[in-house]
């Protein structure tokens, strides 16, 4: 049977509609000057970019430069052909959310997180965990409910998964915000690796956060899921909480929910 499915055909927007107006920004490893703001223009062209407009050229260091361009590019894609499905529930406020546990649970959930490796940088995890919480979203150790432990930064992967093995954990939060030369992969995978040593893996949720975290990279790394930039606490407690209930049979595997990562 043919398929009479409606092609939606979508291109970047600048200034106005379709125009293919796009920005991007980069180093190249070249002392700012006239001849370095040629190359950024002649790079992007390369890439088939067209209308090439360097906005900004900023010294980085004495021999790399920092640009933001503009150009156009040719690329038009058909969003009815991306086909993504999706079990949608609401997610729930922090109050119903604690509801819910006492409820269906009736029990504490446990959860250990840190920034594991060398990384020192925990401005993510304190959001997630600390009670302050983050853009006006409470953080999982204000939830009566969840029993949040954050152990900071430097952790080595073997030690957080110790102490979370030893209180029965319900979840374990990786943060990892150092990125240079793919650490924050390379350590997920010792983190996964470390896991599958001590018993937990499978057993626990495992989650992944960080600036250059998605869902796929996390998925792809081992974990359950993956956490970027923008995400609130509610959004890890409702995760956690679906995990849970999966686990134990009390909701059907593989369901989504709203907030959930893609």
């Amino acid at each position: 049977m043919t398929s009479t499915r409606e092609k939606q055909l979508i291109r970047a927007y600048g200034d106005r509609r379709d125009d293919g107006v796009i920005q991007l920004s980069f180093t190249l490893p070249v002392a700012a000057s006239e001849k370095a703001k040629e190359a950024a223009q002649l790079y992007c062209k390369q890439l088939g970019l067209t209308e090439v407009k360097v906005a900004a050229m900023e010294r980085a260091a004495d021999t790399y430069s920092f640009f933001v361009v503009y150009a156009k590019s040719p690329v038009i894609i058909d969003y009815a052909e991306i086909d993504t499905p999706e079990i949608v529930i609401k997610k729930r406020g922090f109050d119903d959310l604690n509801a819910f546990i006492e409820e269906h649970l009736a029990r504490r959930l446990v959860v250990f997180g840190a920034c594991t490796g060398t990384d020192t940088h925990t401005v993510g995890i304190d959001a997630i965990l600390n009670m302050k919480g983050f853009s006006g979203d409470y953080g999982l150790e204000r939830y009566p409910w969840f029993e949040a432990f954050n152990l900071g930064s430097q952790v080595p992967n073997a030690e957080l998964i110790r102490r979370a093995k030893e209180k029965s954990a319900d979840a374990i939060l990786v943060s990892q915000v150092v990125t240079q030369r793919d650490v924050h992969k390379d350590n997920s995978r010792q983190f996964i690796e470390e896991a599958k040593k001590a018993g937990v893996y499978g057993k626990m949720t495992l989650l992944l956060g960080g600036p250059r975290v998605d869902h796929k990279l996390a998925l792809e790394l081992g974990f359950d899921a993956g956490f970027g930039p923008g995400t609130k606490p509610s959004d890890v407690a409702n995760f956690v909480v679906h995990q849970v209930m999966q686990r134990l049979g009390k909701e059907a595997k593989g369901t989504a929910f709203e907030g959930a990562p893609r």
